[in-house]
């Protein structure tokens, strides 16, 4: 299984993620360029120009025609994926940090983070069809709990938002009223700041990662804890194979610690668990730095992984894989 080495990134990656049919990857980074990438050869088909900060999120429409991402320099911005133009740009007063298109792509949901006086926030925004119609107006605002809020994403029918960030607890939210509806039990749930959250493909549950060196597989309804995985290393990025019963999880130390370490290559592994077993299976080796990004292709046939080192790693698989038996 011979990666592609995708280099168009001057800084650590933040994020990865494919759009609906699988043929393009969008990668964000501490630059400030979202790029976009064949997902079939790793070519470089263009930058998103226009951020003034590191670039922590983004998602793509289900038709791939519009792209939305966060960024630290205190917006959201709405592109056309194809020319590259910036449609809107949604202004807040601290870092926009996690962003989802809802299903349908009529809305959005956003979290902002602590800054000064200001709160953790939860902001769901309309999405017009006409971008020259689109208004910054938040239809809902949540103040959310005390630290950042790492990732928001929509639950089942757009009914609810599913929230995760730094106080390691996991919650869901009413999307029309913001009423708070279900927390994650500090018993079966994580112990430090979740960093990453995966919807499975039919949404009917969920991934998190955690700097506490596990994740954890959460029915997205009852928020039921189902499966927990355990590594040796704080975890970064989760992602889910939408084919095979897999998990894969990537992380490492936090950059600052990677020196006063050993730094054999082979810590930044994106690791395989089998999704029933809880077993590891299998890892795939190569970055220089932790991965802070992982991604499955819809099809299940590839995934791609970002890291510290700036380089995204485009894996397709070998047909043995899809035989692997445990």
């Amino acid at each position: 299984m011979r990666p592609i080495l995708m280099k168009g990134h001057e800084r650590p990656l933040t994020f990865l993620k494919y759009n609906r049919d699988g043929d393009l990857l969008f990668s964000c980074a501490k630059d400030h360029n979202p790029t976009v990438w064949f997902a079939d050869n790793g070519e470089r088909l263009g930058t998103y120009r226009g951020h003034n900060g590191a670039v922590w999120t983004c998602d793509v429409s289900r038709d791939s025609v519009r792209l939305i991402t966060g960024s630290a320099d205190q917006t959201a911005k709405l592109w056309d994926v194809q020319s590259g133009l910036q449609l809107y740009t949604f202004n807040f007063d601290s870092p926009a940090r996690s962003v989802d298109f809802s299903v349908g792509d009529r809305l959005a949901v956003i979290t902002t983070d602590p800054f000064m006086e200001l709160s953790s926030a939860i902001h769901v925004k309309r999405i017009a069809d006409d971008p020259t119609e689109q208004s910054g107006e938040s239809l809902l605002l949540i103040k959310g709990p005390l630290g950042r809020i790492n990732r928001a994403i929509w639950g089942p029918l757009n009914s609810t938002i599913i929230s995760a960030g730094e106080d390691a607890v996991i919650r869901i939210w009413d999307s029309e009223t913001g009423k708070l509806l279900k927390e994650s039990d500090k018993e079966s749930g994580h112990k430090k700041t979740v960093t990453s959250l995966a919807k499975s493909a039919d949404g009917s549950h969920f991934l998190t990662g955690s700097l506490d060196k596990s994740a954890r597989l959460w029915d997205t309804r009852s928020l039921t804890l189902i499966k927990t995985y355990v590594t040796e290393r704080p975890v970064n990025a989760v992602t889910m194979s939408p084919l095979l019963d897999h998990v894969v999880i990537g992380g490492g130390q936090d950059a600052s610690a990677v020196t006063t370490t050993d730094h054999r290559a082979g810590k930044f592994e994106a690791k395989f668990f089998d999704k029933i077993l809880q077993e590891e299976i299998g890892g795939v080796k190569g970055h220089f730095g932790p991965i802070n990004a992982l991604a499955f292709n819809p099809d299940g046939k590839s995934f791609s992984s970002g890291g510290e080192d700036g380089y995204v790693r485009l894996h397709h698989f070998d047909p043995d894989y899809f035989n692997i038996k445990i």
